[in-house]
């Protein structure tokens, strides 16, 4: 009873829902398409800007971040060159036995056991990636060796009861950082979904009062270009913090959604299907691939974790989009 009157207390205050809003986004324009040639594994799953550079993780690799080289020119192909670092060992985040067992058999069957599926860094060029294997953030420092965040043991407590992190791959999909390194957001990506944020206070990652901002639940219908007939579990696949303001991807619905830094309240969302899933672009797939994503002044990269599928033209190599900026900006509309 004390249980079930704690986890009551700790949902208190955040949002909780079982369905989404029901909206019509604007539509984002799409403006080109960038193979990305130098990543054997594949599976793109997070971008970054560090400093005027653009880096990338996959998340089949547990010991090396990739350097892009962009160039906006339509169609033109990126190459990616590899940074190594050395792994510590496996992070103590509070997941069960029986969940980090799963994660080292899978690691077996498909590799990239930590599963990284972001990459945020702050104005003093750190680097932060956020493993979903083990639910934790690892740190790559301008200088010195990586090393796991010590984030709070009430961080997986809370998250739980609040119906968060509960299934295996589904945990944490995306990750955003300050600038000045003091706060970090992290995305729980599906069954239930939800926002989380704590705060560096001198060294020590805390919770301000609840670790949770939101969580909720809830199906929607995938896109027609899909062609699916089931709706299927709303979900985030990556975070960016941009002027104060958190945008969500969103892969099922093909949109991004602008909310409060603060209570991970939804303000405007804006669709990107129409690029994304052209015929040309599309995988035979029932659901979306888009798990990277990074706003700047001009518009949005979307980077697609496509696995081993090919898409529609025959190409499986990693891609990604670009979508520029809604009239008015992304602030514009408050």
């Amino acid at each position: 009873m004390r249980w079930l009157l704690a986890a009551l207390g700790l949902c208190a205050g955040v949002a909780l829902a079982d369905t989404v809003p029901v909206a019509v986004p604007n539509t984002l324009q799409f403006v080109s398409e960038h193979p990305v040639d130098g990543m054997p594994s594949g599976n793109l799953s997070g971008l970054a800007s560090c400093g005027g550079e653009l880096w990338a993780v996959s998340d089949r690799d547990d010991d090396r971040i990739y350097r892009l080289l962009p160039d906006e020119q339509p169609g033109k192909t990126w190459q990616a060159s590899a940074e190594p670092f050395v792994p510590p060992g496996v992070p103590e985040s509070g997941l069960s036995w029986g969940m980090r067992a799963r994660v080292s058999v899978g690691s077996l069957m498909r590799g990239g056991a930590m599963d990284f599926e972001a990459i945020g860094c702050d104005q003093s060029g750190n680097r932060y990636l956020v493993s979903e294997g083990y639910a934790a953030v690892l740190l790559l420092p301008v200088a010195g060796e990586a090393s796991w965040l010590p984030l709070p043991q009430s961080l997986l407590r809370q998250a739980r009861a609040s119906g968060l992190l509960m299934s295996f791959n589904a945990l944490y999909e995306g990750l955003a950082i300050s600038p000045d390194g003091k706060h970090l957001w992290l995305a729980a990506e599906r069954q239930r979904r939800g926002l989380l944020r704590v705060r560096n206070d001198n060294g020590t990652w805390k919770c301000d009062g609840n670790c949770v901002l939101l969580s909720e639940g809830g199906v929607i219908q995938p896109p027609p270009e899909l062609g699916s007939d089931r709706p299927l579990p709303i979900d985030f696949s990556d975070l960016a913090l941009y002027k104060d303001k958190l945008f969500t991807l969103e892969r099922l619905a093909h949109q991004i959604c602008r909310r409060n830094a603060d209570t991970g309240a939804q303000e405007q969302c804006w669709s990107f299907a129409a690029g994304a899933l052209a015929p040309e672009r599309r995988y035979d797939l029932p659901y979306g691939v888009a798990e990277a994503l990074l706003i700047d002044d001009k518009g949005a990269w979307i980077g697609l974790d496509n696995g081993e599928h090919a898409r529609a033209d025959g190409d499986s190599r990693p891609y990604v989009l670009r979508f520029a900026a809604p009239t008015g900006g992304w602030l514009g509309g408050k």
